[in-house]
C-alpha cells in the first residue's frame, strides 16, 4: 500500500501519495482550500485516501477527498487557554477508527486528558479512557496489525509519558510503559520495535515492540561527541526495519560565529543487527527537524517553501 500523507500550505491542505518510484518535489494528488487563518494541530489521512481528518485546538473535522465535511467531533467544554494545548488524531490501520488525543488539564477542560475512540464513519465515540496525564501535545504510533495504538503525551519539562491503548469491546483499554523520561520518535517498519530519546538527550534507545524491552542504547559518545558539547536532536526514526537515523546537535561557542550560525545537527546511520554506528548520513535537509525517514529506504525534507521532498537511499555514509 502507498504511503497517504498530508501537509498545510498556503491555506490549502495538501494530500500526497507516494509510491516506489516517487522522488523528488512530491506533488500533492488532491487539495482543500480551508484558509490562511485556521490555526491546524494536526492532520491524517485514511489509508485509501478518501477521507482525511483536520485537528485544531477546538475540534476534529473529517473531510473527504474533495473537502466535503462528513463529521465533526467538539472538544468540549471549549478552550480559553491560548497556548500550551494541542490535539492530535490518527486512523487505525484499518481505516474504521480515529484516535483523538486530547489535552484537557492544559486546556482547561479538566484536571487529566482523555484518550478518545471514534468511529471514522460516523464520528461517533467508540470510548474512551483518562490518562492521568497533564501534557501539551500527544504522538500517536499505530502498530500495522492494528493491535495496539501506542500514543507518546509530552509533559514538557516534568517529561513524556507513552501508554499503548486497544479496544474490547466498548471499553478504551489502557497499559503504560513504566518510565516517564523517555520519548517515542518512531515505529519501526512491521512495528516490531520501536525507538526513543531520553528526556534529557542523552541517549537514544530502541525497544521491543509492544513489550518496550530495551534491545540497544547509544549514548551521545557513541558517535564521537562530547556530551558537554553535545545532545540528540527530537529528530530521526527508521530509514529501513535494519537500519535507523539519529540526529546530534550542539550550539558552537567561538566569538567570531554569528548568532544565526551557531547551532548545528549531523545525521547518522545506526545498524540495527550489529548495534554499531555506520556514520554520517546527508538527508540533504534544512535543519535538524526537516527529516522524516519512512521505513522503505527512502525519507522526506521540505524544500524552501515547505513542499515534501522524497529521497531515496543510495547506501552513502561518511
Amino acid at each position: 500500500m502507498n504511503h497517504l500523507f498530508a501537509r498545510f500550505l498556503d491555506g490549502r491542505i495538501r494530500v500526497y501519495e507516494i509510491d516506489a518510484a516517487a522522488e523528488g518535489l512530491l506533488q500533492p494528488v488532491s487539495s482543500v482550500q480551508v484558509g490562511t487563518d485556521l490555526e491546524i494541530c494536526g492532520l491524517a489521512v485514511g489509508p485509501l485516501g478518501d477521507r482525511l481528518v483536520c485537528t485544531t485546538k477546538h475540534e476534529v473535522v473529517c473531510l473527504d477527498r474533495d473537502g466535503v465535511e462528513l463529521w465533526r467531533y467538539t472538544l468540549l467544554p471549549r478552550s480559553t487557554e491560548k497556548y500550551g494545548h494541542m490535539p492530535s488524531a490518527a486512523f487505525s490501520p484499518d481505516g474504521t477508527l480515529v484516535w483523538v488525543y486530547r489535552p484537557d488539564a492544559m486546556a482547561g477542560r479538566g484536571t487529566t486528558d482523555t484518550w478518545v475512540v471514534l468511529d471514522a464513519r460516523s464520528g461517533e465515540v467508540r470510548a474512551q479512557a483518562d490518562l492521568k496525564s497533564c501534557g501539551h501535545g500527544g504522538e500517536h504510533l499505530p502498530l500495522p496489525d492494528g493491535s495496539r495504538m501506542l500514543l507518546d503525551v509530552g509533559e514538557g519539562q516534568d517529561g513524556s509519558l507513552v501508554f499503548a491503548g486497544f479496544l474490547t469491546g466498548t471499553t478504551l483499554e489502557l497499559e503504560q510503559y513504566p518510565w516517564d523520561d523517555r520519548c517515542v520518535m518512531a515505529l519501526a517498519p512491521g512495528g516490531r520495535q520501536f525507538m526513543s530519546i531520553d528526556h534529557g538527550q542523552q541517549d537514544v534507545a530502541f525497544h521491543e515492540s509492544p513489550s518496550g524491552k530495551v534491545v540497544l542504547r547509544l549514548p551521545v559518545a557513541a558517535f564521537g561527541h562530547d556530551p558537554e558539547d553535545a545532545a540528540f536532536e527530537w529528530s530521526g526514526g527508521y530509514l529501513d526495519a535494519g537500519t535507523a537515523i539519529v540526529t546530534i546537535c550542539g550550539e558552537l561557542e567561538e566569538d567570531d560565529v554569528p548568532d544565526d550560525e551557531r547551532e548545528w545537527h549531523v545525521h547518522y546511520r545506526v545498524d540495527l543487527r550489529t548495534g554499531g554506528v555506520v556514520g554520517r548520513f546527508d538527508a540533504h535537509s534544512r535543519h535538524s527537524y526537516d527529516l522524516e525517514p519512512l521505513g522503505d529506504g527512502s525519507w522526506l525534507t521540505t524544500d524552501p517553501d515547505g513542499r515534501p521532498v522524497r529521497w531515496i537511499d543510495r547506501g552513502e555514509s561518511s
